[in-house]
């Protein structure tokens, strides 16, 4: 059995980016079984731009998992974003796993935000101020709900994460090193090298790179790499996992 999955990031919804929007998810329901967005699904977290993307998805009949992204927390409207979002079918993962079934083949999706921290000699530590404290346990809760969520999907044939921060810097290689720090964190890695899904996809770093890894597990920046009007395809099989090359939308 194979499936193909859309993905993308960042798309960064607002009314004037409405008809671009609907092309690319018309273009992502006919080409594709599942349909991930990687966070930034708004452009400045204002429920009343989730509503467009909800207006956009309610009649996508591919089934639809994201994750928010930095850009949804900004306004500080979370529960008003997320009811929105849900209005339109989407299944927003906040630390959490769900299991679908695809065209007969059970897909568990772990999904949840990630946060900063840094990479190798630049991690943030356990010390100091209260403040930078409260930045390193917001990562250690995210490190663990990925840790409980991909507990949760270890018998699907098929499992993915997905994220908006990065876990490495292999899909981040572009950006300017200075801010590596605020793309991601290579503790988000741990639980992806322990348990070992089929794929990585998240966002967030637009001038990174598009593919990398952990290890052997493929991860995508589909942020980086996909314009917004676009989507980008994978197939994926029971037991092989990830086959062939990644593909654009048409």
């Amino acid at each position: 059995m194979r499936i193909r999955i859309a993905a993308a990031g960042d798309i960064h919804c607002s009314e004037e980016e409405r008809s671009r929007l609907e092309n690319a998810f018309l273009d992502a329901d006919r080409g594709s079984d599942l349909i991930l967005l990687a966070g930034d699904l708004t452009t400045y977290g204002e429920p009343e731009q989730a509503a467009v993307l909800a207006d956009v998805t309610r009649a996508i009949e591919t089934p639809i998992f994201a994750v928010l992204g930095n850009h949804d927390w900004h306004a500080d409207r979370h529960e008003e974003l997320v009811g929105a979002l849900r209005e339109g079918g989407i299944h927003l993962l906040e630390r959490a796993a769900e299991v679908i079934e695809v065209n007969g083949l059970q897909v568990g999706i772990a999904g949840t935000k990630g946060f900063v921290g840094g990479f190798s000699d630049s991690l943030l530590p356990d010390f100091g101020e209260p403040l930078l404290r409260r930045v390193y346990a917001e990562t250690s809760a995210e490190v663990s709900a990925l840790d409980r969520g991909l507990r949760t999907i270890q018998d699907c044939p098929v499992r993915i994460v997905l994220l908006h921060y990065s876990p490495t810097t292999t899909t981040i290689e572009g950006e300017r090193e200075t801010i590596w720090a605020f793309l991601g964190s290579e503790r988000l890695a741990g639980p992806i090298a322990e348990h070992k899904p089929d794929a990585v996809f998240h966002g967030h770093g637009h001038a990174g790179t598009f593919a990398g890894s952990i290890g052997d597990i493929p991860v995508f920046n589909v942020g980086a790499a996909v314009p917004v009007r676009d989507f980008w395809m994978f197939e994926f099989e029971a037991e092989s996992g990830l086959v062939g090359e990644p593909e654009e939308a048409s």
